[in-house]
C-alpha cells in the first residue's frame, strides 16, 4: 500500500515524498483513513511506529480547505506530555504541511509566554501544547476553544505517569462536545482507559474505534539488543571503554536520576569524552540547544533522563544505551524505539547490575525472549546476574 491509497491530497503526498517516505507504517495504514472519515480513535502504538504522522497527516487533509479563522481560535489541539515532544510534533506539522496554507505552533512552559500570546491573536489552525501552559493561556483568555474540531492526546500513558490527568480533564471540560477525539498511547493501563472512556462518551452517538499495533513489531529485526552485566562502581569506566574501543559515532544514554546525569557527564569529561545532558532542571533554552547539537551531530553523546528524552526524534540514531535499566518494561521498549527507525539498523545496549535483576526479568518476559549477553574483556563481574525467569511477574501484579 502507498500513501496515495490513503485519501491524502497531492500537496501532502508531495511533502511526504520530499521527506523520503514511500510506504505507510501499519499504524498509518489503519489510522489515517479512519481519522479522515471523522471517527474517534483510541490507538495503542509504541514510539518509532510512525504514530505522529498517523494523526498529523489526516488532520492536515481535513483542514486543507479554505476557511477564515477568527482571532484567538484554534481548530485542532494536540496535547503532549513534554516540551520536547511538543516542539517535535510542531516541526512534523510544518514539514508535512509545507505546501499548505495552514498555520501551526507549539506552546509550552519554561519560556516567556508573551510571544505565544501574540501569535495566538490571529488564530492558529493547529496548536500543539503541554497541559500546564495551555491552561495558563486559557486563564489569560489568550485563546478560545469554541471553534475546536479535533483533540489529540499524544502519549497519553506518559501524561498520566507525569500527573497530568486532572489537567486534561480541566481542558476537556472547556472544549466543545462535538469534536473528533484521537488518543495515542504506548500502553493501556487503568488510568489511560479512564481517559479513553471519557473520550468515547464525549460523543454518545458512536464509540471510538480502537486499534493496536503489537509492540513486538517495534523491537523487531532492525534493532540489535544486547546487555552487559556489570558492577555498579565500574559502569562509567565501562561506558568510556566502549565509546573509545568501538569508536561509537553517536549514543543516546539513558539514566534514571537528574544528579546522576550531570555526574556521568563529568566522569566522561575526565576521560576526554565530551558529552552533555538534559533533565528537568535544565532551562528550556539550554535543552533545545543541546538537542539541536545532538541532532546535527555536533554533540556525539547525550545523557538523558527518561522524562527529558521523551519526544526526542533524532532520525538515524544508531545507538541507545540503558546506563540504568528502567523499572517498567514499557519504558525499555520506548527507549530502544529511538533507534532502528524506518527500517534503519540500530543497537540497544543495556548495563545490568545485580540490583537490576527483577527489572531484567520483567523486560525479558515482556519481550518473550532473553536479551543476548556479551562479556567485555577487562571487566569481570563480582556480583553475577542470574539468567532471567521468563515468566516472572512482580508480586503486586500476580493474581
Amino acid at each position: 500500500m502507498l500513501f496515495s491509497n490513503l485519501g491524502l491530497s497531492n500537496p501532502i503526498l508531495q511533502a511526504i515524498k520530499d521527506l523520503g517516505y514511500i510506504t505507510p507504517t501499519p499504524i498509518q495504514k489503519q489510522a489515517i483513513p479512519l481519522i479522515i472519515s471523522g471517527k474517534d480513535l483510541i490507538a495503542t502504538a509504541q514510539t518509532g511506529t510512525g504514530k505522529t504522522a498517523s494523526f498529523v497527516l489526516p488532520i492536515l487533509e481535513i483542514f486543507n480547505k479554505e476557511r477564515q479563522l477568527r482571532g484567538k481560535r484554534i481548530r485542532a489541539l494536540i496535547l503532549t506530555p513534554t516540551r520536547e515532544l511538543a516542539v517535535q510534533v510542531a516541526a512534523n506539522i510544518a514539514e508535512y504541511g509545507k505546501h499548505l496554507s495552514l498555520s501551526s505552533m507549539a506552546v509550552y512552559g519554561g519560556i516567556d509566554a508573551e510571544p505565544q500570546v501574540q501569535r495566538l491573536i490571529e488564530g492558529v489552525d493547529i496548536l500543539v501544547a503541554t497541559p500546564g501552559r495551555l491552561l495558563d493561556l486559557a486563564h489569560q483568555r489568550a485563546l478560545h476553544f469554541d471553534e475546536l474540531e479535533v483533540l489529540v492526546l499524544d502519549e497519553a500513558d506518559r501524561m498520566v505517569d507525569m500527573g497530568f490527568a486532572n489537567d486534561i480533564y480541566k481542558i476537556t471540560d472547556r472544549l466543545p462536545e462535538t469534536r473528533q477525539n484521537l488518543l495515542f498511547s504506548a500502553t493501556m493501563n487503568h488510568e489511560v482507559h479512564a481517559l479513553a472512556d471519557d473520550f468515547s462518551y464525549s460523543k454518545m452517538s458512536e464509540p471510538a474505534v480502537e486499534i493496536s499495533i503489537s509492540p513486538k513489531a517495534t523491537t523487531a529485526p532492525t534493532i540489535k539488543q544486547w546487555l552487559i552485566t556489570v558492577d555498579k562502581d565500574t559502569k562509567s569506566t565501562l561506558l568510556s571503554h566502549l565509546i573509545n574501543q568501538q569508536k561509537w559515532d553517536q549514543a543516546l544514554i539513558f539514566i534514571e536520576k537528574k544528579h546522576g546525569a550531570a555526574k556521568l557527564v563529568a566522569q566522561l569529561a575526565k576521560r576526554g569524552i565530551e558529552a552533555d545532558c538534559i533533565h528537568g532542571d535544565r532551562s528550556q533554552a539550554m535543552r533545545e540547544k543541546i538537542l539541536a547539537d545532538f541532532k546535527s551531530g555536533k554533540l556525539k553523546y547525550l545523557v538523558a533522563t527518561g522524562v527529558a528524552a521523551r519526544g526526542i526524534d533524532i532520525g538515524e540514531l544508531s545507538r541507545v544505551v540503558n546506563y540504568d535499566l528502567p523499572f517498567k518494561p514499557e519504558e525499555y521498549i520506548h527507549r530502544i524505539g529511538r533507534t532502528g527507525r524506518a527500517g534503519a539498523t540500530g543497537e540497544a545496549i543495556s548495563f545490568v547490575a545485580m540490583g537490576d535483576f527483577k527489572n531484567l526479568c520483567a523486560i525479558e518476559s515482556r519481550l518473550n525472549h532473553l536479551i543476548d549477553r556479551q562479556e567485555i574483556e577487562g571487566f569481570p563481574v563480582r556480583k553475577v546476574v542470574p539468567v532471567s525467569v521468563l515468566n516472572y511477574v512482580r508480586k503486586r501484579h500476580r493474581r
